[in-house]
């Protein structure tokens, strides 16, 4: 039913008449009679008698009238305290991030916003990197922290926090942990992890080719973060990825940054039809601080070497 209906049934209710109802919720008078007429077909009986003079409910229209005043009033009610809270910053905003996203800043941006408002509390939980936005579109999560590659139609693209320089990791013994730099025209001669990554993130960190059109062959399938890991030790893949991967920084793995390739920016994400004040104000706070720029890391030799 619509909600509408039953406002101009319940105020010409009371006033019993069509134009103090018109002028009371400021429409058309017109508008007004159409609304009635729409609810008196609805019910399947005249809610109200007409004359020239006067305008009273029926037997129906007293029946109707004395049922709907008080669920019409708990609608608004609920309406109202619905929109007093997407109003509130206070509270509890829970933030999922990736295993492998920076934590640095996310604990940065944590501590700036618990301090920029006080009574709010930020709840941090993990999500998988291969399905790091079910949580979101199933409201566990208010917003995630994540790799900004997003191709998703209901999901926003927040603020940056930081811009992560791009390496590749390869095993310590491999041929290419000994360059300064590499290629992606270096990943065509290579296997490359096969990950259920969402298409568009997947692309941004592993291209499915080289600028000059050579398929980089994303063919070793890998089932968790960790396997991906085990495998470029052991030298059965090379990977792309971003740099302070906390997983990746071990004596096994060399991180060898790759050419003209673009940072890959670490921000915020939401659900367009989720967003409230509380979000707001956490993407807000995010914006305020300058993001920061990824280090490099170094690459490792085969001799020992210190550590980025």
């Amino acid at each position: 039913m619509d909600t509408a209906e039953i406002e101009v049934f319940l105020v010409l209710a009371e006033e019993l008449h069509f134009g103090r109802t018109a002028e009371r919720l400021r429409l058309p008078q017109p508008r007004v009679s159409r609304l009635v007429a729409a609810l008196e077909h609805r019910v399947g009986g005249a809610l109200f008698g007409r004359t020239s003079r006067r305008v009273r409910l029926t037997p129906l229209g007293q029946q109707l009238a004395s049922q709907l005043r008080p669920v019409y009033a708990q609608l608004v009610a609920a309406l109202d305290d619905a929109r007093a809270a997407a109003r509130e910053t206070a509270g509890v905003i829970r933030i999922g991030f990736s295993p492998t996203s920076n934590m640095e800043a996310l604990t940065r941006l944590v501590e700036a916003f618990e301090a920029r408002h006080p009574g709010s509390q930020a709840v941090l939980d993990v999500v998988s990197n291969f399905d790091p936005y079910s949580a979101l579109r199933r409201g566990e999560l208010d917003v995630l922290v994540n790799w900004l590659a997003v191709d998703e139609p209901d999901l926003t693209v927040g603020p940056v926090l930081e811009q992560r320089d791009r390496v590749l990791a390869v095993a310590s013994g491999d041929p290419l942990a000994a360059r300064s730099s590499v290629s992606l025209e270096d990943l065509a001669d290579r296997e490359v992890a096969l990950m259920p990554f969402p298409p568009a993130l997947y692309d941004a960190i592993i291209p499915p080719r080289t600028p000059s059109g050579r398929v980089i062959r994303r063919t070793q399938p890998v089932g968790s973060i960790h396997e991906l890991v085990s495998l470029v030790a052991r030298g059965k893949i090379v990977h792309p990825t971003a740099s302070g991967i906390p997983m990746l920084v071990r004596d096994d793995i060399a991180l060898v940054p790759i050419r003209e390739v673009p940072p890959l920016p670490l921000g915020l994400i939401w659900c367009t039809a989720h967003d409230n004040a509380r979000i707001q104000a956490l993407a807000e706070t995010a914006r305020s601080a300058r993001p920061r720029a990824g280090r490099k890391d170094r690459p490792r030799p085969a001799e020992p070497a210190s550590r980025a």
